[in-house]
């Protein structure tokens, strides 16, 4: 009698995985088609092509995080609906808005050094700075604040916020960071360099709140923002390498612009099943219901095949999707067997290497004291930025 019950269960938490999954792929190329879109802004601009993986990864990786933390305090029972700032949640997010805006700053530092060093130019390092940290305030507060309204109906509707809460983020992060990020660009170098200038009191003042926020107005808030800072600092280098590879290939990516459409929802849809995985894996670990050994156990093969399932139906459903858009939007596409034999056959390699890192990170992480829901969801989504762009555009190289 036990087994259906299992069965049943097992399926009602793949089916809501996949659902999300699919809902945050559509929405994904949407975002894509947009950055096909600018193509003309970007080949004039390729630092802001290199700056976009960190800048989506950083988003996700931020919320998706606080999301995978209030996950595990649900299943432990200490969650509560409360934005007071000494509430999990109200600590939880004034710590994750704070690490926003330093990982800004870090990023349009890190991105034009990064820049400078490959010879990609055309913006300044403080004009890059500044982009970075306004287009990441808006866009941190767009996916933040849709990130606790997920939190909240799952909350409410008893959903298991470990299969809904990273596709949803990296949705709303790829959503609305690259149309936010390109405004923003536009914006800011559009208009008057004295009037420009007067924007670096203002940022300033907003870096020095953040790092007040983080380090000197409660405990819990500084051990989450020191942990997940000094983690995601390093991680923003490695997604920034991800932008340098995509912007050599620049010109097979304006190319075929399909390839700018399938970027955003490959690489999100590999951080979404990776961030599924690495939400379980800390649930089970926090619940006492994994056992963190060196080697995976028998126990974990069932998530490495969920993700596995998740490849197979969303790969072929992106790469075809990916051509269609292409051709009614009059973009160039290889057509959808090739586009088909790409994503499928990267989505497989990527997958392996997100199911042992993910596994690797969460275990260590949890052997050593630390929360594996801050380190998981950054590392995978970090690793996927740097490993998925290298198997794509080797991957593309080898079939086109």
């Amino acid at each position: 009698m036990k087994f259906p019950a299992i069965d049943a269960y097992r399926c009602r938490i793949f089916i809501t995985g996949l659902i999300a999954l699919l809902i945050s792929s559509i929405a994904a190329i949407l975002a894509g088609i947009y950055l096909g879109s600018a193509s003309d802004i970007i080949a004039y601009l390729p630092a802001l092509l290199i700056l976009v993986p960190p800048s989506i990864n950083m988003r996700g990786s931020i919320s998706g995080v606080l999301a995978s933390r209030l996950a595990s305090s649900m299943h432990l029972g200490g969650f509560e609906i409360s934005f007071s700032k000494k509430s999990i949640m109200g600590m939880n997010i004034s710590a994750s808005l704070a690490i926003s805006i330093i990982i800004a700053f870090a990023l349009g530092i890190i991105v034009s050094a990064i820049s400078a060093a490959f010879g990609f130019h055309g913006i300044s390092p403080v004009d890059l700075t500044v982009i970075s940290i306004i287009s990441g305030l808006i866009s941190s507060l767009v996916v933040m604040g849709f990130t606790v309204l997920v939190i909240l109906i799952s909350y409410r509707y008893e959903i298991d916020l470990d299969m809904i809460g990273s596709p949803a983020v990296t949705t709303v992060a790829d959503l609305v960071t690259i149309p936010i990020l390109i405004v923003t660009a536009l914006f800011v170098l559009g208009i008057d360099s004295g009037v420009r200038m007067l924007l670096i009191v203002p940022v300033a003042v907003l870096l020095i709140a953040s790092f007040y926020t983080a380090f000197r107005t409660d405990e819990e808030i500084t051990e989450i923002c020191r942990e997940m800072i000094l983690l995601l600092i390093p991680l923003s280098v490695i997604c920034t390498f991800a932008g340098i590879i995509y912007a050599e290939d620049l010109d097979m990516l304006v190319t075929f612009t399909v390839f700018l459409i399938i970027l955003t929802p490959f690489t999100g849809c590999c951080g979404s099943i990776g961030g599924i995985l690495c939400s379980r894996l800390a649930t089970g670990m926090h619940m006492g219901e994994i056992n963190p050994h060196l080697l995976p156990s028998k126990e974990i093969a069932g998530h490495f095949i969920l993700s596995y399932l998740y490849v197979l139906i969303l790969m072929p459903f992106l790469a075809l999707l990916a051509d269609f858009c292409a051709g009614i939007l009059g973009m160039n596409s290889p057509g959808p067997a090739v586009m088909l034999m790409i994503c499928v056959i990267t989505g497989l390699i990527v997958i392996t290497f997100v199911n042992l890192v993910a596994y690797t990170t969460a275990s260590i992480s949890f052997r050593k004291g630390y929360d594996p829901d801050n380190f998981g969801i950054p590392v995978i989504t970090s690793f996927i930025d740097l490993i998925g762009a290298t198997m794509l555009v080797t991957v593309i190289g080898l079939l086109i």
